[in-house]
Parts: structure tokens; sequence; C-alpha cells
């Protein structure tokens, strides 16, 4: 029989507009002969399941669709959304209580991740290099001479908890840095992250893990054709330039496969994470996990796979979803 797949998206961030695009790409590469697939639009409280050409609410109470007279669980949830509540360990969680397999990182890992401050502190144990930073928290006095004098300039204000670049600004000027912090409380309205520039090249690596074996996906390079790789570079057709294999010496390769596994089982991840350095001096600079990077035909993560070409992204999802429903009937069976 064919397992019910729940694929969500949306969300409540100002990702929800990239969550769409991933799970429209998503949709289009399962595997339709094995998978019966519901997309899963999550707006606050209004979760809409999508059932042909027909708009259903879904039961959050067991997480189930009723069309008609059919009554529909789901197998498996597979999580597309970028920011909250898909990427923070809030669906994770719910996943849990319900004891419903999903492909992501677990409930612990996704929230810490999703905190660029904290997973850089959890990090710290394994010894490598962070761009300097800043916690400020809405509310605090705030001294924009003192950091700058600290951080120096120019330097990047960010969302502590958000992504896809919405709210970061590269802060030139002692005067910009408060008025950056604004932008990044209205991504995130508790936190935000001053951190010092470093001149380098941008690289990002994917991993997953199959079977037991973390797999690490080739390193692409990004050139952005802005001041940074914001989220016109990202998004835009032609505003940068993503190079996989990256131009990187063999060494830098290795060093960043090396760094890439040992923060994948240092963290727990599971499912599909994507990593962002800089290279700066011969020298990796970590920036941060993807738990829920993008799968959109403009994402980075479908085009290392295609470079890798030992599996395409249909065989890579059918593997991810049958691993976690058998995870789930064991962990189920204690």
């Amino acid at each position: 029989m064919k397992k019910n797949i729940a694929l969500l998206l949306g969300g409540d961030s100002s990702e929800a507009v990239i969550s769409v695009k991933s799970a429209g790409q998503v949709m289009r590469l399962l595997d339709h002969d094995l998978f019966n697939v519901y997309p899963i639009t999550v707006k606050g409280d209004a979760w809409m399941a999508t059932a042909g050409d027909r708009q259903i609410a879904v039961n959050k109470n067991d997480f189930s669709v009723t069309d008609g007279d059919r009554h529909i669980r789901f197998d498996c949830a597979l999580p597309m959304i970028h920011g909250t509540p898909g990427e923070n360990g809030l669906l994770q969680a719910y996943f849990e209580l319900l004891h419903i397999p999903y492909t992501t990182c677990d409930v612990l890992t996704s929230s810490l991740t999703f905190n660029k401050h904290a997973c850089k502190t959890y990090l710290n144990a394994l010894g490598i290099l962070f761009p300097k930073g800043k916690l400020i928290r809405r509310g605090e006095k705030t001294d924009a001479a003192q950091i700058c004098a600290l951080l120096g300039l120019p330097c990047f204000v960010k969302p502590n908890n958000g992504g896809s670049s919405f709210g970061v600004t590269k802060v030139k000027t002692e005067e910009e840095l408060l008025p950056a912090l604004d932008a990044a409380f209205a991504e995130d309205a508790g936190e935000a992250l001053v951190e010092e520039f470093i001149e380098g090249t941008e690289i990002t690596c994917g991993v997953v893990k199959l079977d037991g074996e973390i797999i690490i996906f080739p390193i692409t390079e990004i050139v952005s054709k802005k001041d940074f790789f914001d989220m016109e570079a990202k998004y835009k057709e032609g505003m940068s330039e993503e190079i996989t294999p990256a131009r990187i010496s063999a060494s830098l390769h290795e060093d960043c496969h090396t760094i890439s596994r040992a923060v994948y089982q240092h963290l727990n991840c599971r499912g599909i994470v994507r990593i962002d350095y800089i290279v700066h001096d011969g020298k990796l600079y970590f920036l941060e996990v993807n738990t829920v990077p993008g799968m959109s035909e403009a994402s980075i993560i479908p085009k290392q796979i295609g470079a890798m070409g030992a599996m395409s992204v249909k065989e890579l999802y059918t593997r991810l979803i049958r691993e976690a429903i058998a995870e789930g009937s064991e962990i189920n069976k204690l």
C-alpha cells in the first residue's frame, strides 16, 4: 500500500514564500508510485490540506484529514517550512507528541540550531572557528559605539532566530547600527546578533545521514553580485553565481568535510542539513546550520545532489521517508 505523506509548507515567518517554492519542487520530485502526498499549508492556527482541487481543514487533535467518507491518517510528515514553526522545533514537538514520524532533525537539534548564538555556544566544544559576535536582546540598553569598537566595521546585524537573510544588514557606520537592530527585531522580536565581518569566500555544504552513514554533498562556492549574499542575491536570477564544486584547495575540501561531519554528529542531526562557512586566510569560519534547507529549483542542495550523481532527489527522499517510518515503528514498540 502507498504511504500517506504530509508535505508541510508555509509557516509564520517571512520565509513562507520560499517554503512554498521548496515544497512545490519536492512535490514534483517525490515518488508518487510509492506515496500519496498531501501538501498542508500552515499559517497560524489555520492548517489546510490540499486533496485534488479541494482545501480541507486539518484536525490538529490527531493530525488527520476527513475527505468525504475517507479519514486520512499520515504515515510520515515531511516538513518543508523554513523558519517558524518548521525549523525551530515546534512542529517536531507536535509530531513527537502524536508519535508521527518526520524527516527532519528532532526537537532539541531544531531549536538549538535555529538559535544562532546558542548553536555556536554549543559547538565551542569542537574547537572550530566562528566570527566574533554579541547577542542583543530587545529592550536592552545598546551602546552602538561600544559594539562597533568591539566587533569593528563593517559588521553584520541579523535576527538571532531566522533565515534566508531576512532582516540582515551589513552595517558600515556606527549610525547604521541601531536601525539595523530594528530591522532584525522586525524578524525576531526577541533577539538580534551582531557579528564581525570576515572578508573571504562563502561556501556551503549539504550533509545527510542514510542507513547510519553520513554523506557529504559536493561543496558549493557562492559568489554574490551584491554587497553580501542577501535575500535578493539568493533568490533573484543572475544576482549570484553558485559554483559546484567550490574552487578551493584539496586540503580545504577535506577540512570542510571533516568539520561538517563533526558538526552533524555533535548536534545529532537527522535528514538533510546545509552548513555555511566563510573561508579566510585558508581557514574555515562556521556561520550557521540550516536544518530545513531550500529545495526549490534555484536552491543549492538540489544542485549539490545533481553534482554528486550518486542518487536523485527522488531516491534520496524515498530513503529518508522510509527510514523515518521504520525508525518511528521501532520507537513505538518500546
